[in-house]
């Protein structure tokens, strides 16, 4: 199913996108463009972006120890 009628994206491309590190809408957008024209589908990508999908997310909730050396080094 079509999510971006202006750029022709597609739910399968947004979550492609969201699986290779993608996790707001602006970010998607910056992949893809979807959300960039009239601006309709930007709360479609955040349904399916949803709580949780994104990998760094999980990663900040469960305070991995990697991100914890990221914020050492900032």
């Amino acid at each position: 199913m079509y999510v971006c009628s202006c750029f022709g994206i597609t739910e399968q491309q947004v979550q492609q996108h969201a699986e290779n590190g993608a996790c707001t809408p602006r970010q998607i957008a910056s992949a893809c463009k979807a959300g960039t024209d009239c601006g309709g589908c930007v709360r479609r990508i955040q349904a399916l972006l949803g709580r949780g999908a994104c990998p760094r997310r999980e990663l900040i909730e469960r305070h991995a120890p990697a991100l914890e050396a990221l914020d050492d080094a900032a």
